[in-house]
């Protein structure tokens, strides 16, 4: 079966196999490794028996995509691995009051239950967002944030929903004064930041630098020095809300014990079955998902578009074209003041992005890790299921023409049904138990934590 691969945008990557997909991209050719993919339909997929994988480039592949480490350090957040500031940002994380109407908090579109997602097509909070809630378990270990990489840090990325208007509605000054005004959480957070050199009651009701224009009037009307203390606030507020999300692990999952009785000389065949060994084989070998797939967290990070299918009469969103642009003008990005490390490797990496026409239209690969918990699919959450998205790369029935620049086109993977079977058996496999979610919430907290 011939496969092929679109252009990657982002990373440049040349034209190889075009990979299997779900949730965002997938797929690139020639590993550049000197390695042959295996061979056709009709029995060279990867050698095995029903148990092992004895190809040996499809088992080196499968091996080093696990065990999933701890979380990279964050360096521009010198709180990230602090539990105090953990304990708070759980807090926070649950509380409504940061929210424009005091019924949405980051827990309306990051469920515990429904592995730190909400489970619709497009994200529900005072509005409708444009985009289908990312997971965020395991989210610590991505480079860039959101769909489209407009943040570079965890916890920078935090701070958008609440200014958000779709989203919580709320501005930076709201978060100051609640802050202020809550002795709980302002014990806790001066306990780990200092005392907040502000005065709730000189603090307008609502002001931020860009959204309606009262609001944005009363932050022009605040001096310089109260303007930065505000952030200031946010900014903390920001570092302790990733400390909190940078605990929120998949764990091991049913293809890590494999990985791991496979090294230690075991055929792992407690822990999979035929019909998951016979994905494992495809995705490391003749599908080639791995190439974008890749590593322990199983995304390489990058940007890609892969043609999803649009709406009629709907534009084309612009994906990392615009994230390009917001990551370099936001004030709380790793080269920013508010960064623990202004002149570290994430800021010099933000510095150096470009706007490129050719990132028109594409968006981060997700990690797999939990796929299976995550539906729907896509970053417009367009696809129901894994089946559906497996047979959307199997037929491409519906997709978007590439554009301009982009020099080749998507060919389909001519998936059989046995083997879309099989693909998503093995995919089921990367969810491990979860982030531990009992007592998680705190007993004060309210908001709209599902979705009616």
């Amino acid at each position: 079966m011939k496969v092929f691969l679109p252009i990657l945008l982002a990373s440049k990557m040349p034209a190889g196999a075009f990979l299997l997909c779900v949730v965002s991209v997938l797929g690139c050719g020639d590993s550049g490794d000197g390695s042959a993919t295996s061979g056709s339909k009709d029995g060279a997929v990867a050698p095995r028996n029903e148990f092992g994988v004895t190809d040996p480039v499809v088992l080196r592949r499968a091996l080093a995509s696990s065990p999933l480490p701890a979380p990279p350090a964050d360096s521009t957040n010198r709180y990230a691995d602090d539990p105090e500031a953990a304990e708070l940002g759980r807090m926070i994380f649950f509380d409504p009051r940061l929210s424009g109407n005091g019924e949405v908090s980051c827990a309306t579109c990051h469920q515990p239950d429904r592995w730190f997602a909400d489970g619709l097509t497009k994200s529900k909070g005072i509005g409708i967002a444009d985009r289908h809630s990312p997971t965020l378990v395991d989210a610590a270990h991505h480079r860039w944030f959101n769909w489209d990489g407009r943040s570079d840090s965890m916890w920078g990325h935090t701070i958008r929903p609440i200014e958000n208007p779709l989203e919580m509605g709320g501005d930076r000054t709201m978060v100051a004064r609640l802050l202020l005004e809550d002795p709980d959480l302002n014990g806790r957070y001066e306990a780990i930041f200092g005392a907040i050199p502000l005065v709730a009651a000189d603090l307008p009701r609502r002001a931020r630098p860009i959204g309606d224009l009262p609001s944005v009037e009363a932050w022009e009307r605040l001096a310089p020095l109260e303007q930065d203390r505000i952030n200031r606030v946010v900014a903390n507020v920001g570092k302790s809300l990733a400390a909190f999300q940078r605990t929120l692990r998949g764990g091991s999952t049913r293809f890590d014990r494999w990985a791991e009785s496979v090294s230690i000389g075991g055929d792992g065949g407690s822990m999979l079955d035929a019909s998951e060994i016979r994905g494992l084989a495809l995705f490391f070998g003749e599908a080639e998902c791995w190439e974008c797939h890749s590593g322990p967290l199983f995304s390489d990070g990058e940007f890609h578009n892969i043609g999803i299918p649009v709406a009629e009469g709907l534009p084309r969103d612009p994906g990392r074209y615009d994230g390009s642009l917001l990551v370099k003008e936001d004030l709380f990005n790793a080269a920013g003041r508010y960064s623990d490390d202004a002149e570290g490797r994430q800021a010099i990496l933000s510095r150096g992005v470009k706007r490129d026409p050719e990132a028109w239209g594409a968006f981060r690969t997700p990690t797999l890790r939990g796929v299976g918990q995550t539906a729907p699919y896509m970053h417009d959450g367009s696809m129901p299921d894994l089946e559906s998205v497996l047979r959307f790369y199997s037929t491409l029935e519906g997709a978007v023409q590439l554009d301009h620049h982009q020099e080749s086109v998507l060919s389909a993977l001519d998936l059989d049904p046995g083997q879309i079977q099989d693909l998503e058996a093995f995919l089921r496999t990367l969810s491990g138990p979860g982030p531990e979610i009992e007592s998680m919430e705190p007993p004060h907290a309210g908001g709209r934590h599902r979705s009616e």
